[in-house]
């Protein structure tokens, strides 16, 4: 369950990628490599934090041809994703549930203070994404009003609470999935927002 939860997130990232790289209009070049930074960006900078080097993707070329595949099939299908910016919100959701879920795991695995554990995975599930908005020209969704980096947070809290009842592994990594991108759904649907600062 856990690798498969891995690619999973490794594919909604990179088809967020190349989705958002077609928005803008990029070449092939452009689209390939924004798909492979954002499935990869917030996993690199984990496995740097933790000392894992080289990192994951590095390691094992079945991330690299997940990618592959993932931004062809986006480049391919890209007319029948009628609406950019659903399809490129779905994706973006599922990628950020999975690679919480994934950095939480990677933490515990090394022994790491929960609060840490939260941290990075945090860091897992948005660092791609803030790489995908820099090198797109946008500012990056964790640091605008809607709320994306919390919901990463309250998903390890959740982990952590269910964790304590010993429940089946398989279980415990699905339903804290579910958790973060339920609540992300019901962020933007009911228009939930962190407040903002202006200078006046």
């Amino acid at each position: 369950m856990f690798h498969l939860l891995d690619i999973i997130g490794t594919i909604a990232f990179a088809m967020s990628g190349a989705l958002t790289a077609m928005s803008k209009k990029m070449d092939a070049f452009g689209v390939f490599i924004i798909a492979f930074v954002t499935a990869v960006g917030g996993g690199t900078l984990r496995d740097v934090m933790i000392g894992r080097t080289p990192v994951g993707w590095m390691l094992d070329l079945e991330y690299v041809y997940v990618i592959c595949i993932a931004c062809v099939f986006a480049v391919l299908f890209r007319k029948k994703f009628d609406r950019l910016r659903t399809s490129l919100f779905l994706f973006d959701t599922i990628g950020l549930g999975v690679f919480t879920l994934i950095g939480l795991e990677k933490g515990i695995n090394i022994g790491l203070h929960p609060i840490i554990c939260i941290a990075l995975g945090t860091m897992t599930a948005c660092f791609g994404g803030v790489i995908r908005d820099i090198l797109c020209a946008e500012i990056p969704v964790i640091f605008r009003k809607e709320i994306y980096a919390t919901i990463c947070i309250l998903g390890g809290v959740v982990f952590f609470i269910l964790k304590r009842f010993n429940l089946d592994n398989d279980l415990l990594y699905l339903t804290t999935s579910l958790v973060i991108i339920s609540f992300r759904l019901m962020a933007v649907k009911f228009k939930w927002y962190l407040p903002t600062f202006e200078n006046k």
